[in-house]
């Protein structure tokens, strides 16, 4: 287990994300019949493809005039012998697939991690949607080991990351991935009309920057719904669901929104949470996604207004039925009554939460400066006064209650006065 240090350096400069598909030979998903071709099939790529690797296959029959094969150690291309599989159909053709399925704002096709050695071993990170896909301070890693192909999106879109590796090399200047992107490889590897940027600068708020993804929303949303593994959003059981921010779908479990002061770090709040709370065992199984987000503009305020950012928890379990979410939202509990007791040493003036069951949980501890609490009981203070002043003086003309003004005989030094008048 790594130290909270330790995941705080792993993390501070952004995530890493790594792209999932890839147009190996050898995959079987890569072709129409979900199989690799085989000994004495038919194999038929189209033209602007990219396949990678290879292996035991059937005769290539038809390749295209303009496509790219890496060709692995020991990997190559010869005649047909005369053998074939016993089990296989000489006149079967097998149709690879690897061109154009594949979109970067497909949320499902990238791994997320905030360490190398997570992405190869886990655990991989739970995030919203928005953030599922390469954020603005992420390094993107296209694995060495394989051939891949990838659609950038329509001309006018701009991809901006910290860094991308492609095939082992990385690419942290603009002007050396501008290159690479400008070459026969780069052409098929990254294809479509946007572009594709490199910016090293980290983020330098501790409170954490936003993901950028926001205005790609409708673009991500699409893709992941029209995917294999994301699909429409799914039908859900418990009574209110949830609409995170950067999320596509409705989802059941808890949401925490908090408030934050100057001294808020984030990677240092998310290490607390992940190994004092994910840890134990009464949590397990709830996955947790933290994020600074920007909550858009409510329908009545003017487009102009841009609301403060805000930390966002998004808490989800596995339960199913009408325990869906439940897991889920005993964290959130335990999360607020953390923030009541600790919030405040954490740089935490609010925590709210929203559940799924409709279960109501106490707000979080709110942090006021003690100006503000001063000024709050004077108020109070004044009011009441003046309340308790205008009842006594109605009460008074109503003839409810005796005048509270002494008559001049009831004082001995009015009563001297009036004599002298």
């Amino acid at each position: 287990d790594k130290t909270p240090g330790e995941v705080l350096q792993c993390v501070i400069d952004g995530l890493f994300k790594q792209w999932i598909p890839n147009t190996n030979f050898e995959t079987g998903s890569n072709w129409d019949r979900n199989q690799t071709p085989c000994v004495g099939a038919t194999a038929r790529f189209e033209a602007q493809e990219v396949a990678g690797r290879g292996g035991k296959g059937g005769e290539l029959s038809y390749l295209p005039l303009d496509a790219e094969f890496i060709l692995g150690p020991g990997a190559g291309f010869g005649a047909f012998d005369g053998e074939f599989d016993p089990g296989c159909d000489p006149g079967s053709v097998a149709r690879f697939l690897g061109a154009g399925r594949h979109s970067w704002l497909d949320p499902t096709l990238w791994l997320s991690a905030s360490s190398l050695d997570d992405l190869e071993q886990g655990p991989h990170l739970f995030s919203v949607d928005e953030e599922r896909i390469p954020c603005r301070h992420d390094d993107v890693i296209f694995p060495a080991e394989t051939s891949f192909r990838v659609d950038v999106g329509s001309a006018g879109r701009t991809i901006e990351v910290r860094s991308v590796s492609i095939l082992g090399q990385k690419f942290t200047r603009e002007e050396d991935l501008s290159e690479y992107l400008g070459t026969s490889s780069g052409r098929l590897q990254f294809w479509g009309g946007g572009s594709l940027r490199v910016d090293p600068t980290p983020c330098s708020d501790p409170s954490g920057c936003l993901c950028g993804n926001t205005e790609l929303r409708p673009q991500i949303c699409a893709a992941l719904l029209q995917s294999n593994a994301g699909g429409p959003c799914p039908r859900l059981s418990c009574q209110v669901p949830l609409m995170p921010v950067g999320q596509c779908c409705e989802m059941c479990g808890a949401v925490l929104t908090l408030e934050y002061t100057t001294d808020f770090d984030l990677e240092r709040y998310r290490a607390r949470l992940l190994h004092t709370f994910l840890n134990l065992p009464q949590h397990a199984g709830v996955q947790m996604a933290i994020s600074k987000v920007q909550r858009p503009p409510a329908t009545l305020e003017p487009r102009s207004h841009q609301p403060e950012p805000e930390i966002q928890i998004v808490l989800a379990d596995a339960l199913v039925g009408p325990e869906a979410g439940r897991a889920a939202e005993r964290l959130g509990q335990d999360l607020l009554g953390d923030i009541a007791q600790h919030g405040e040493a954490f740089g935490i003036a609010s925590g709210q939460a929203q559940t799924s069951s409709g279960s109501q949980m106490a707000e979080g501890h709110r942090a006021r400066p003690a100006g503000l609490v001063a000024g709050i009981s004077a108020g109070l203070l004044l009011g009441l006064l003046l309340v308790g002043g205008g009842l006594l003086l109605l009460l008074q003309r109503k003839g409810l209650i005796r005048s509270l003004t002494p008559s001049p005989s009831a004082n001995p030094f009015l009563s001297c006065l009036g004599s002298h008048h």
